[in-house]
């Protein structure tokens, strides 16, 4: 992971040097990291100007939780500086796919046979096909999206194999009260048995944790932006 040319004056900008340095001192610690560790900044709530800064301190791989807040910003943010790479982390309801699959590079909330099959649709008729991860909801905690781990295994075979959607990884949000080393070896134990290569797992309070258990998406929001509105 490359250093990013940094504005020294701008509070994002350390944050993400910062962040940086920590992925990648981690990696260098992991016994067996991913094969890469890419950083989603999470933008969520903040406006251009802030998501400008940390665009000028180099990071180029952006996740939003919505829709509709993702197409408030991203479009004119994204005719200044096209070559951004652009997440969905948070849960899509199945009547805003067609608008996820023009907005996101990478969608990491698929829970559910409905929506899956909407994106199927959204595939076929444009032709985009980004990135899927499965979002399991391993601490099977009722506020919470996601396909619980008894179930997991018939939704990816359901999503591969009936729909053929590429999914490209499994996604998980531990539960707060608990430590997220048993969850993130959970998730990584069902991506090996399933063949998948990547893991998003690990936020600002658990990513080097997350890193040691292999995970090849991060997604950093307070700890490079700071405190949420």
């Amino acid at each position: 992971m490359s250093s990013p040319s940094l504005m020294p004056d701008s509070p994002a900008a350390q944050n993400l040097a910062h962040i940086l340095a920590r992925i990648e001192a981690t990696r260098k610690s992991a016994l067996k990291p991913a094969s890469s560790t890419t950083l989603v900044a999470i933008s969520k709530t903040f406006g251009p100007e802030s998501i400008r800064a940390v665009i000028a301190a180099g990071q180029r791989v952006f996740g939003e939780n919505r829709v509709q807040e993702g197409k408030s910003k991203w479009p004119a943010l994204r005719s200044e500086h096209p070559e951004i790479e652009l997440h969905l982390v948070g849960p899509l309801q199945t009547n805003k796919a067609r608008e996820a699959i023009a907005l996101f590079d990478a969608i990491h909330s698929l829970d559910r046979p409905k929506l899956a099959e909407a994106l199927r649709h959204e595939f076929e008729r444009t032709g985009k096909r980004p990135l899927l991860f499965i979002q399991v909801n391993t601490g099977e905690e009722a506020q919470k999206g996601g396909v619980f781990p008894l179930g997991a295994p018939g939704f990816i075979d359901f999503c591969r194999e009936t729909l053929r959607l590429p999914v490209y990884g499994l996604m998980c949000i531990p539960p707060v009260d608990q430590p997220p080393a048993p969850h993130f070896a959970l998730l990584a134990k069902m991506a090996r048995e399933h063949g998948l290569e990547g893991l998003s797992m690990g936020m600002s309070d658990d990513f080097e944790t997350a890193i040691r258990f292999g995970a090849t998406h991060v997604r950093i929001g307070t700890a490079i932006f700071g405190k949420r509105q």
